[in-house]
């Protein structure tokens, strides 16, 4: 008998559930039960209620004019290439100043671009022109943390760049250019994709040997204040030799020359931008000692074209990319008063600790290697920059409620 009974009940539930769901369920009687909601519109989110103040009003119109930009953008032209000849390349520190310049050449040549950045000296606006584009992903993260995805091509550039930025967090520097590189190259292992490692000339230090070519170990201090940066990208160079002998791991060393352009962050206290901004702001330039120690500065699209070739390359040693055009440190400040036409004066400081004399690159493997030099002048280059960091400080400088 309950058996039975508990089958009438259990049917008797199942004939009720059935009712309410073809014919709706009863209105309710309670008298709390809120209004239904109508059809969600963008309007409504933008629209102003009676009672709004006069500033609400405003950040209400200013929303809805970048709305309205948004919804009427068009992205970069990028080509169309079939499923075999599209790459998925991902590019850490894919937001900082060479980063988004890599991305932006990619994407164009039609790949699928994953950026990964924590943005501690990447920025947003540096890649906001491709979010939302099919074939580009942004990705919150720092590769101190293990990233598992699918890629095909890996372009590790994560790391900050400038004395001043390696240096405030020496301990979290050497961790992104140790942890990190591990965690990318368990990935370049995992998915069998090529690596290319953004190494620097800083590995060189201090040379000895004039100019630099890719036989020189280098003169570095590895206990100065500039050791973590330094030792951190030898040191990273060493792992991804050693997960290529163990492991096969398939991978480019890339060591980077001093490079400009737009995009660059304005207070990174690298000489490039340091003198731009003392220039276009009338205070004077900063040279640390006689101003006769000498760089050499190459502009950010001849440095992607040589990242982009090394990647496509069959050569796995470390190649210099740089442009061996060399000036002192004097002789390109009096470059960039001319060029941005400011009378600013030159004040000289004592000569900064561990900073090398000399650096000039010795190209000769990537002209054999890669069929790659430097085509930008470097006037021409320093034309751009100026240009970019006159509008930014245009921006910067604006008032908030014109934005």
């Amino acid at each position: 008998i309950n058996t039975l009974l508990k089958l009438a009940l259990t049917l008797l539930a199942f004939a009720l559930s059935a009712f309410l769901l073809s014919n709706g369920f009863p209105p309710s009687n309670n008298r709390n039960t809120p209004a239904a909601v109508p059809e969600a519109h963008p309007e409504h989110f933008l629209s102003a209620p009676s009672d709004a103040s006069s500033s609400s009003i405003k950040d209400i119109e200013t929303l809805k004019r970048r709305v309205s930009a948004l919804e009427k953008r068009h992205f970069p032209t990028v080509a169309r290439l079939d499923w075999r000849q599209r790459k998925r390349i991902l590019i850490t520190g894919g937001a900082g100043f060479v980063g988004s310049h890599l991305a932006d050449a990619l994407l164009r040549a039609g790949h699928t671009v994953i950026v990964a950045d924590n943005f501690f000296t990447g920025r947003r606006d540096n890649i906001e022109h491709w979010i939302g584009h099919a074939n580009f992903e942004l990705l919150h993260h720092d590769i101190v943390n293990p990233l598992f995805i699918e890629v095909d091509q890996i372009y590790h550039l994560a790391s900050p760049a400038s004395p001043p930025n390696y240096q405030l967090n020496p301990v979290k520097t050497l961790k992104t250019n140790l942890v990190g590189t591990i965690n990318m190259l368990g990935l370049a292992k995992r998915t069998r994709a090529r690596l290319l490692l953004a190494s620097t000339s800083e590995v060189y230090g201090d040379p000895e040997k004039h100019p630099q070519s890719e036989d020189y170990w280098g003169n570095v201090n590895p206990i100065g204040p500039r050791s973590c940066y330094d030792e951190g990208k030898r040191a990273a160079e060493a792992l991804c030799y050693a997960y290529k002998r163990r492991s096969n791991v398939d991978i480019r060393v890339a060591r980077i020359f001093n490079t400009y352009g737009p995009r660059m962050q304005m207070n990174d206290g690298r000489v490039v931008s340091n003198f731009i901004l003392q220039a276009l702001r009338g205070q004077p330039l900063t040279v640390y000692g006689q101003g006769d120690q000498t760089r050499s500065f190459q502009f950010v699209t001849d440095l992607v074209s040589g990242l982009i070739a090394l990647m496509a390359s069959n050569y796995s040693q470390p190649v210099n990319l740089g442009n061996p055009d060399e000036h002192t440190i004097g002789e390109f400040a009096r470059t960039v008063l001319s060029l941005a036409n400011s009378s600013a004066p030159v004040h000289r400081l004592q000569p900064a600790k561990d900073d090398p004399h000399r650096r000039k690159p010795d190209i000769s493997v990537a002209k054999r290697e890669l069929a790659w030099q430097p085509t930008v002048l470097l006037r021409d280059g320093l034309l751009q920059t100026i240009h970019y960091f006159r509008h930014r400080l245009s921006v910067d400088e604006k008032p908030q409620n014109e934005l």
